[in-house]
């Protein structure tokens, strides 16, 4: 857990940004990026490098999603009708682990990954363990019974500081999830700017 908890706050501060818009973010403190040569001045990014750091980004705000399905999602989001950036929002925003993230079922991306992993959740009544499951419009997520009175679910559940966005229907009280609808770009409650036109472009070239 110690590794990836590292990783999460090394990817805030190699961005300068605040990806998740946690209060407890380095970035807050420290804007400048880690390691010993964190505070000299930056050069001008390449186009190339520009579109790293999109996708980096990206990638990284959903877990950090290894590079093989990330890449993997892509190449799907490219194969359906529409845009290709705005394809690519909407079958990273219908993985479980996003869903379970964005119902405030848990407070940060990486704690749905092992929530899911670990049992807790089930889609329209059968328990999935798999984050990267991706559900359909009109999908069910639920906390399983007995995990319903976790103490890392109850504080999730009254965290202020982001809100249910308007694709996704709650009951906290019953503690299930509806997938109505996948979003579009402005839709989806980034903290910070996310450019996954850039992301195809990286690809593509």
């Amino acid at each position: 857990m110690t590794k990836r908890i590292e990783a999460k706050y090394k990817l805030d501060r190699r961005m300068g940004e605040n990806v998740w818009g946690r209060p407890k973010s380095p970035v807050n403190r420290r804007e400048y990026g880690p390691g010993q040569h964190g505070q000299r001045r930056k050069g001008k990014l390449s186009d190339y490098g520009v579109q790293l750091r999109a996708k980096q980004k990206l990638r990284g705000y959903y877990g950090n999603i290894s590079e093989k399905q990330f890449r993997r999602l892509y190449q799907e989001a490219i194969r359906l009708k529409g845009d290709s950036g705005e394809n690519l929002i909407g079958l990273l925003e219908s993985r479980l682990d996003a869903v379970v993230y964005r119902a405030k079922f848990v407070p940060t991306v990486f704690a749905a990954r092992q929530f899911v992993n670990h049992g807790h959740v089930k889609v329209n009544g059968r328990r999935v363990t798999i984050p990267s499951y991706r559900l359909k419009v009109g999908d069910v997520v639920e906390v399983k019974e007995s995990s319903k009175q976790l103490a890392l679910v109850i504080e999730a559940t009254q965290l202020a500081e982001r809100d249910v966005p308007d694709y996704i229907e709650v009951d906290h009280s019953r503690m299930t999830a509806k997938l109505t609808r996948l979003p579009h770009l402005n839709e989806v409650p980034y903290p910070v700017m996310m450019e996954p036109h850039l992301v195809v472009e990286f690809y593509s070239r």
